[in-house]
């Protein structure tokens, strides 16, 4: 039966944390396995983007231990135990899907997005009502998670945008990507000793942030856009690196014009 071996891994986690188990996993705490999880996190990501399917299971398998042991440890600690994780989710899913699981009505993926943050909206304010009444109400680019600035620039972008707070045609957002490429070139202009102004660093961070508003605006994730782009990166280097070696040199021994030509050498070849 589907999900009999999760019970089996709940068990073997508890195992692990139980007396005569393992030294080090019971020393640790939720602070210690804060950067495990990232970590495993990134590790799915990029298993999913390298289409090993194999890989992609097993980094799942990764994240998954992470989630079940740190219930565990929650559940030494007496806060709540992995019966609880699950319990808040599915009734946070059967809340939060009213066309399944309940009378209303959601004939597209948009409509289900926009009734999705009506919901989300409505349980902050009930939450924050909860905990202090005569609070004002908080706003809706609340309740973004800690996570890598990129994505948190989509999430911002995303959450205006359904507020109406967006432009209109993809030609105002590349004006504005002209407007804050010539803000930094002003910026450079005045402190061309000093690139590490704090005026430079917030140009480069208004253009990036508008290059995050024109993937969201094409429903590109720029997250794996620039994963993506990364990985090219990385094989475009390497071909460079490959040729040097294979020609018994290194890149002391080479110059900007020969690694240019590589580099437009791997681009034909992929």
């Amino acid at each position: 039966m589907k999900g009999q071996r999760f019970a089996e891994l709940v068990a073997l986690v508890d195992q692990l944390r139980g007396p005569g188990g393992c030294p080090w996993d019971r020393e640790q705490t939720l602070d210690t396995l804060k950067p495990l999880m990232l970590e495993e996190a990134y590790e799915v990501l990029g298993a999913m983007d390298s289409g090993d399917r194999q890989d992609f299971c097993a980094e799942l398998g990764d994240l998954l231990f992470q989630i079940v042991f740190l219930s565990r440890v929650a559940e030494d600690e007496g806060s709540f135990d992995i019966d609880s994780v699950a319990e808040k989710i599915i009734t946070k899913m059967i809340r939060r899907h009213p066309h399944v699981f309940g009378s209303a009505k959601a004939s597209t993926a948009d409509d289900v997005v926009a009734r999705w943050e009506t919901i989300k909206q409505a349980e902050r304010v009930e939450k924050q009502q909860g905990n202090h009444p005569s609070a004002p109400p908080d706003s809706i680019l609340e309740g973004i998670a800690p996570m890598p600035a990129l994505l948190t620039a989509s999430k911002l972008t995303a959450k205006a945008a359904r507020a109406g707070f967006d432009w209109t045609h993809i030609d105002e957002i590349f004006s504005k990507l002209h407007e804050e490429v010539d803000e930094l070139r002003t910026a450079l202009h005045r402190t061309p000793e000093q690139p590490v102004d704090p005026g430079v660093e917030q140009e480069v961070g208004d253009l990036l942030f508008v290059a995050v508003n024109i993937a969201r605006f094409l429903k590109i994730d720029p997250e794996t856009a620039l994963r993506k782009t990364n990985q090219k990166f990385i094989s475009r280097f390497q071909h460079i690196e490959r040729s040097l070696r294979d020609a018994g040199r290194d890149f002391s021994q080479s110059n900007i014009e020969e690694m240019e030509r590589l580099w437009q050498e791997a681009k034909k070849s992929r």
